[in-house]
């Protein structure tokens, strides 16, 4: 014990010691006075103590401030340059399913409403001694989540990797208290199962009403609330139902309100053959009276107390009542002998007389309401002795869970995930998981239910997402915005502000974890908006996807082939060279087969891999995963009702899957080809089969395939691989997705499909940078329009290709150009030349943010704004015009986000420049003739 003691004075010192070290935390004197969207500053993440003995996180932009007594638990997240606070209440940092026991990890409990959070109520909160506790602490560089092997060609500039900043790190594991409180739970209410249970949402129809006729206001149901009481003093207004023959308990929470009755307050009876036992709230003394069913006596004051849990339990002998104030400690009130062995036949709550029965008082009166929140029946505990469990449990104690937090350098971003080490000698299961429970300051209050909610202003990500290629696929795999049941005090009637966000697995994971052996959860990043401003939250969530994800920058000029014989790739990739383009895609329907592991192909992919390399440019090709079926063995099993997203899908842990990834490895890894495009990649079926080699069952099934999927696209990151997916894994190492299109639309008339092209590019860079986003110009026809929908013969259509290339390298968008070959005389080859030229002249601004300006409608001009704060070129303005004819426009440009705030230089493609004074909203106004069915650009530096 002393040696102990001594080690634990140790740990305790040297921690002491560490925070001693760190500097003390000042918000107004770290806060930067530069706005983080246009200055590249000195922003960078550090560790604070502030004279509380807090830890805060923080890097000027914004912070988290952790308390670490009596265990680690978040009490601040402020957007510090505009002072917004987003955290109202504290909650576990986290929480974690072992074996089929749930954990919190660090959190404390207490704080008195949850509408905001005081500071001086914070050394009130208490610790939960069943949670994983606060160990020690640890501060570290950020670390690359997977190798990355940069296209620095394909680049406007070079970016780091990982995003610079700090990562701290919580440790935390269970104490001896806990096992021993949880031996004890075993033995308690928790542990029994629930017969019966009900929160007075609604009126279930197990309930019988008795409301006294001595007024007409008494009433079950007041005012469409079910529970709530009405009623003059000294009469009876309860609900009454029968008794389930195998419950041995049943507890109901009862707040007296303005109940002002002795005998006939609130409470809760069991009705015997031959008796009745009645436990109430003596509410004008506010103490508990008990009635065991011969007479009545007082017991326990309750104080002040509002809520009140009653309890009456049935032994073999007796039946014993028992009260608490929190729902955690009760308090005997007395014990009532069985007079036999005859079960309960009915249950009543509410207000009985002084016997439990339906009978009126001394009339009254005097209008008071109280409340039944609750009432359970609760069956047997399983016998098992208290020293064998606590024996069973001993190993949880070696079982280490470290929850990590990231905030980056002049970001305004943290990130969040967890991981669980298992030091206990034995396998252990993690069944589920929270990496984030977050009380935040909801941004709006309505009483009345909404068909939508505005959801607090925190832009969030996950490298937990599937489905699709919208981004708010997040909310269907991994993040979730819930009423917090916790916040009695909302304003919402029904308690519904969807204000607690959880980040936590839809299923499972249920992972098997070895001795010695580590979990990691997903991660999530988390956007402190400074603004409800579309365009400013648009370009945050665009600057913070290019950190964290910073190989979506990664944008070359591509074409698709349609035919994958060797001819053709080769013309393909002359022409390309020729002109500059960069990659080459072998399509869908061009031949392309992935699963081709026969030793000729991989021989003919090598030749035309190193034949691709030899003129500089990238080969790969096309394949489809899910969207299509196998067999009956290989296909994903789904509960009855369900299909999978895409109609058919194989399950990617089967044994087809398994080899299906073999295989790619293995093309990639032995040919050369360097790009990979992967159609209906894996959507987030479900799994039930018992009978695939990757998985268990369904609860397992979600996890290991979305692993199986992304840890080969992590790989293909390593290998300077570069990903075309159409599904949202950009953060598992995917480069592009669609930048917003239907394909059908590529088969409307040429003049249609311009305007089209370019309102699906406005339209898609609110959420996604030019790099991030692909669109698609079929260059022979592609799903029906037949001539007047197609360019080739290419020659024939120049006015045509020349404004789609404008539309694309204009707005720093790489499309798909689908077709035999990119020229078909010197005039179309010069063509594409110059747009080819012209992008790469511009290719750090024009690969940067796109700000907003008019969206087309082919009834006026439309303009974007390309901006690049850090650039010489600081903005690159596109202005289009649709029509048939010459329009003259004053256009006003804000150039807020070019960085740019006194002068500036304009300059047309001509070289021609002039000189403007910004003003003192940063604009400028543009005084130009756009020419007729054409365009024109213009150079901010």
């Amino acid at each position: 014990m002393k040696i102990n003691f001594l080690l634990l004075f140790l740990s305790m010192a040297s921690l002491s010691f560490a925070q001693k070290d760190l500097p003390i935390y000042s918000a107004q004197a770290i806060k930067s006075t530069d706005d983080w969207m246009v200055s590249a500053g000195k922003m960078n993440a550090a560790l604070y103590r502030t004279n509380d003995g807090h830890l805060v996180l923080s890097n000027g932009i914004v912070s988290r401030t952790f308390t670490l007594k009596p265990n680690v638990v978040t009490i601040g997240l402020d957007q510090i340059r505009k002072d917004i606070s987003f955290l109202r209440s504290v909650r576990p940092e986290a929480s974690v399913e072992i074996d089929g026991m749930y954990f919190n990890v660090g959190g404390l409990t207490g704080q008195p409403i949850h509408n905001y959070l005081l500071k001086e109520w914070i050394p009130q909160l208490k610790n939960d001694p069943m949670s994983f506790q606060f160990v020690k602490y640890e501060l570290r560089e950020t670390k690359e989540r997977f190798p990355w092997m940069k296209k620095r060609d394909w680049m406007p500039k070079d970016l780091p990797w990982p995003a610079p900043g700090k990562e701290l790190i919580f440790t935390y594991k269970l104490k001896q208290e806990a096992l021993d409180l949880m031996v004890k739970e075993n033995m308690s209410d928790k542990k029994r199962p629930v017969l019966f249970d009900d929160d007075f949402k609604t009126l279930k129809p197990e309930w019988e009403l008795f409301q006294s006729k001595a007024h007409q206001r008494n009433s079950f149901t007041n005012e469409g609330k079910v529970g709530e009481i009405m009623s003059v003093g000294n009469s009876a207004v309860y609900a009454e139902q029968g008794f389930n023959k195998d419950a041995r308990v049943v507890v109901a929470k009862v707040s007296y309100g303005t109940d002002q009755a002795s005998s006939w307050g609130p409470g809760l009876s069991l009705v015997f053959p031959n008796q009745t036992v009645k436990i109430n709230i003596q509410s004008n003394e506010k103490c508990i009276g008990f009635y065991n069913g011969e007479t009545e006596r007082k017991s326990i004051s309750i104080g002040e107390v509002q809520s009140v849990w009653l309890r009456m339990e049935l032994l073999d002998k007796s039946v014993e009542a028992s009260i608490s104030t929190d729902g955690i400690n009760w308090n005997s009130v007395g014990s009532a002998r069985r007079k036999d062995d005859s079960l309960p036949s009915k249950i009543r709550i509410g207000k009985m007389d002084a016997k439990g029965g339906f009978s009126d008082g001394r009339k009254s009166e005097n209008e008071s309401r109280c409340r039944i929140n609750h009432l359970s029946q609760l069956g047997k505990l399983s016998e098992i002795s208290s020293s064998n469990l606590l024996s069973q449990l001993n190993y949880l104690k070696e079982i280490e869970v470290n929850v990590h937090y990231e905030l980056y350098d002049n970001l305004p971003v943290f990130s969040k995930w967890i991981t669980v080490t298992n030091n206990s000698g034995k396998t252990i299961t993690i069944n589920s998981f929270k990496s984030e429970i977050l009380a935040a300051a909801e941004p709006e209050s309505s009483v009345d239910e909404r068909s939508s909610w505005l959801y607090p202003n925190i832009t969030l990500e996950s490298d937990y997402n599937f489905g699709g290629m919208s981004e708010d696929y997040l909310y269907s795999s991994s993040i979730a915005w819930k009423a917090d049941p916790a916040y009695s005090t909302q304003v919402n009637y029904e308690r519904k502000t969807p204000c607690l966000l959880e980040a936590s697995p839809k299923v499972g994971p249920q992972q098997a974890v070895s001795p010695g052996g580590s979990f990691a959860s997903f991660r999530i990043w988390e956007l402190l908006n400074d603004s409800w401003d579309r365009e400013r939250k648009s370009l945050a969530y665009r600057k913070m996807m290019r950190s964290i994800a910073p190989w979506i920058t990664e944008n070359p000029i591509l074409m698709h082939v349609r035919s994958s014989d060797n001819e053709s790739v080769k013309k393909a990739i002359d022409q390309c060279a020729e002109v500059g383009f960069e990659m080459v895609i072998m399509t869908f329907w061009s031949g392309f087969e992935a699963e081709d592991d026969s030793p000729e192909n991989l021989r003919r992919m090598t030749e035309l891999a190193n034949y691709a390399k030899s003129k500089g440019v990238a080969l790969g090709g096309y394949s489809l995963l899910a969207s299509r079926s196998i067999d009956k063995q290989n296909d994903v099993v789904l509960p009855d009702g369900q299909i999978p997203r895409f109609g058919n899908s194989p399950c990617i842990e089967s044994k087809w899957g398994q080899e299906y990834f073999r295989k790619l490895y293995q093309l990639y890894d032995k040919t050369g080809l360097n790009v990979f495009e992967h159609d209906g990649s894996y959507p987030g079926d479900l799994c039930s089969s018992s009978n695939h080699p990757g998985h268990k069952d369904i609860n397992d099934s979600q996890w290991n395939q979305f692993r199986r999927v992304t840890d080969f696209y992590k790989w293909c990151r390593s290998k300077g691989i570069y990903l075309n997916v159409p599904d949202v894994y950009f953060l598992n190492g995917s480069n592009k997705i669609g930048m917003g299109y239907r394909e059908a639309n590529w088969s409307l008339p040429r003049e249609q499909q311009e305007i089209v092209e370019r309102q699906n590019i406005y339209d898609g860079t609110w959420n996604k940078t030019p790099s991030m986003g692909w669109m698609f110009v079929p260059l022979v026809e592609y799903q029906g329009g037949g001539k007047a929908a197609t360019i080739e013969p290419l020659k024939d259509h120049l006015p045509h290709y020349g404004q789609r290339l404008a539309n694309l390298f204009g707005a720093g968008v790489q499309a798909c150009y689908r077709g035999p070959q990119l020229y078909d005389s010197p005039q179309t080859k010069s063509l594409v030349q110059k747009w080819v030229d012209f992008y790469k002249s511009h290719r750090e601004v024009l690969d940067a943010d796109i700000i907003h300006i008019r969206r087309p409608d082919g009834a006026d001009y439309d303009a974007i704004l390309h901006v690049n704060p850090s650039g010489k070129e600081k903005g690159l303005l596109m202005v289009y015009n649709p029509l048939s004819k010459d329009i003259h426009r004053q256009i006003k440009v804000n150039l807020y986000y070019t960085g740019l705030k006194d002068k500036v230089s304009v300059k047309d493609l001509d070289e021609f420049v002039r000189k403007y004074t910004i003003d003192r909203d940063y604009c400028v106004e543009l005084d130009m003739l756009i020419p007729a069915q054409s365009q024109l650009s213009f150079i901010f530096e």
